[in-house]
């Protein structure tokens, strides 16, 4: 055998260990996050089937006319106050505390419900969205490709998926909420200068004609019609998700709350 040769297969045995090695490492990591995450849906389910009893004193709850914050959250809660709601959709694997750091917009792109750094991070509201506050809540999402975070929001670019899915639940600290879907979109995280409608810039978004003219933008960039609209006063949720058919492609499915 020759001496290239014998090098050759050097070379490619140390690629398949390397390979290897970064396959069982993803895979690690993946199991990890699946434990993390179904450590906090068991909490999640728990807390909310002892919510038919009395709820219990807590010390989140200082005067009468404050709140009462639903039992499944409370423990959340206090283990890290960043928890803003909670969210899951039917049919996916979507079912995960939604989370907003005040002081670090960006924070849980990459760290998890403690703290921790982590690559897959967790689904977190938009600088410009307050829970209590915003007629838009913008929520962005990683997409995994192990399937984790908003990855399964691609089987809403099948009409058929979203007919059978056409609603899903968002509860808040305080409240539970239902939301039916407005439109599925894909769009790009566009340049400054481009003049084109950019879903995620809510921020614009303050006047009645505004919000009306928001909604006919999304309409007109629907896959296919739900038959659903939107008009001032109502309160809407923008679930963002990378897509990868386009340079920096997006994928956004909008729904309104339900009265």
């Amino acid at each position: 055998m020759s001496k290239i040769k014998k090098i050759l297969i050097a070379v490619s045995f140390l690629l398949l260990i390397f390979s290897l090695f970064e396959i069982t490492r993803t895979f690690l990591r993946d199991y990890a996050e699946q434990q993390k995450i179904e450590e906090l849906t068991k909490v999640w389910e728990q807390e909310s089937d002892k919510g038919g009893g009395e709820t219990p004193p807590s010390p989140l709850i200082t005067k009468a006319y404050e709140p009462v914050m639903l039992p499944e959250l409370r423990k959340l809660y206090e283990r890290n106050p960043d928890i803003v709601g909670w969210l899951k959709i039917d049919g996916t694997r979507i079912e995960y505390p939604i989370m907003q750091n005040p002081q670090d917009v960006a924070y849980y792109l990459d760290h998890d419900f403690d703290k921790n750094e982590n690559k897959g991070g967790l689904p977190f509201l938009d600088a410009h969205s307050r829970v209590n506050g915003s007629d838009i809540l913008l929520i962005h999402g990683h997409h995994m490709k192990s399937g984790w975070m908003f990855k399964d929001l691609m089987k809403y670019k099948k009409e058929s998926f979203y007919k059978e899915h056409a609603t899903f639940r968002f509860s808040t600290l305080y409240e539970k909420e239902e939301y039916e879907i407005v439109a599925v979109i894909l769009s790009q995280v566009y340049r400054k200068s481009d003049d084109v409608f950019k879903y995620y810039q809510i921020e614009k978004v303050n006047t009645p004609a505004e919000f009306d003219s928001y909604v006919q933008n999304i309409k007109k960039r629907a896959l296919y019609d739900t038959g659903v609209t939107a008009r001032y006063g109502d309160k809407l949720i923008v679930l963002s998700t990378c897509e990868y058919s386009t340079e920096n492609g997006r994928l956004a499915v909008v729904a309104r709350k339900r009265k």
